[in-house]
This record gives C-alpha cells, sequence and structure tokens, in this order.
C-alpha cells in the first residue's frame, strides 16, 4: 500500500572537521527543526557511530544516500568553509532538493 508522505525530511549540513562544538551545533539544530514537526537526519550524530578509522571520503560516500532520503537540506552557518558541504551543496542542488539556510 503505497501512503503519501506528509513529514518532510530534512539533511542538517554544515562545518565538522576542524571544529569543537559541532556535535552541539548540529544537534541544537535538530532539536529545533523537529519541535517545528520535521523529521531529521543529523549525520554528526550518525558519523559518531562510525568507526574512528572512517576516512573522509568513506564518510563523504554516506552522507549522498542519507541526502536522497530527504526532501531538504538545511545549511547551518559557516556551511561555506566546509569542502564536505560544499559537495552535499551540489549534490542537493543536482538532486533538485529544497535548500535552507536561516530559518524555516
Amino acid at each position: 500500500i503505497y501512503t503519501e508522505r506528509i513529514i518532510m525530511g530534512i539533511y542538517i549540513s554544515g562545518k565538522i572537521t576542524g571544529t569543537t562544538d559541532y556535535m552541539e551545533r548540529f544537534s541544537n539544530k535538530q532539536k529545533e527543526l523537529e519541535l517545528k514537526g520535521y523529521e531529521v537526519i543529523n549525520p554528526a550524530l550518525i558519523n559518531s557511530f562510525l568507526p574512528k578509522s572512517t576516512t573522509w571520503k568513506e564518510y563523504m560516500s554516506l552522507c549522498y544516500p542519507m541526502i536522497d532520503m530527504c526532501d531538504a537540506i538545511y545549511f547551518l552557518d559557516g556551511w561555506e568553509d566546509s569542502a564536505g558541504a560544499k559537495i552535499e551543496f551540489d549534490y542537493a542542488c543536482r538532486k533538485n532538493k529544497g535548500i535552507c539556510f536561516k530559518d524555516i
């Protein structure tokens, strides 16, 4: 049975590498978006469950299917300074995902 998806899924993107507060920033945005009724994929949280030996390239390869699962992607402030977030931006644009930069 096919049921139409009602809740919008959002993937959070932002700078992780070289920062120490990324878990807090991603978590705060996740909570904010969930309170508004969105389903959220928080890649920072998912990354915390991966083996320590996971490379950046391996991690990035996991981002694509997570973005595919969502309707939109939310970019945290400072995303422009992240090579990974820029790749995610390009990918989301190619996949016609909604792009959000500020409050939604």
